[in-house]
């Protein structure tokens, strides 16, 4: 299960990034100033934290600051309404992975937040997380591997992307709204059938068993 620190003081910020990550399958802990940021990260076991720069006690540098001195290397989002040159620059110097300006949309924030799960998944072992099953369907989140019944299947980049995404959400409708985010970021056409025919090249890769149509909604994997 992935975790998340949202380091953030703004309430309606807060509550509506509490909001997006759950619905995504994330489960995230939030703080509101600086030091209890600083605490949170070194006390707990995240996989990515979510930094505004702006906070009270200490700021969001300082808090980067500290947890890279730790020898922290869990990836950092800056999140902030700060879009100086200067700041940016800053932010990457101490450590940032990304950096998001305010106002934003949440689609592009979940596209940056899984891209760097994935960049960092592929430097960690031994994690039991970074495999999913579902019945006869194994997926390695470190070696980007399938199987089916013990057979490898080769996927590209995409197909492997939207597998995950069902796996991760097993039993559940996934909208195409949802996989056109997750899968090809916030700026694709909407109103492509894409999200159709990365369905039928799974289907035929994996199996037409496993995920099911729900009309008018999306797609299902089935339990």
């Amino acid at each position: 299960m992935t975790r998340i620190l949202i380091i953030e003081d703004e309430p309606r910020i807060a509550a509506f990034l509490e909001k997006g990550l759950q619905s995504n399958g994330f489960v995230s802990t939030l703080v509101a100033n600086g030091q209890d940021g600083v605490n949170m990260a070194l006390e707990g076991e995240f996989d990515l934290i979510i930094l505004d720069l702006g906070l009270p006690g200490k700021d969001g540098l300082t808090v980067l600051e500290e947890i890279r001195g730790q020898g922290m290397q869990v990836p950092v989002i800056i999140l902030t309404a700060r879009d100086d040159i200067r700041d940016k620059v800053a932010g990457f110097e101490n450590g940032a992975d990304d950096y998001v300006t305010k106002p934003f949309r949440f689609e592009e924030l979940l596209v940056r937040i899984r891209a760097r799960l994935r960049v960092n998944v592929a430097s960690v072992s031994g994690k039991s997380d970074l495999t999913l099953c579902q019945g006869e369907v194994m997926l390695d989140l470190r070696t980007r591997k399938i199987k089916v019944a013990n057979r490898p299947v080769e996927l590209s980049a995409r197909e492997f992307t939207m597998a995950e995404v069902f796996l991760r959400h097993p039993g559940q409708v996934v909208s195409r709204e949802q996989l056109l985010n997750s899968v090809w970021g916030y700026d694709y056409d909407p109103g492509s059938n894409i999200v159709d025919v990365y369905v039928g090249y799974l289907r035929k890769k994996l199996g037409s068993q496993f995920i099911e149509t729900v009309r008018g909604m999306g797609y299902r994997w089935r339990v």
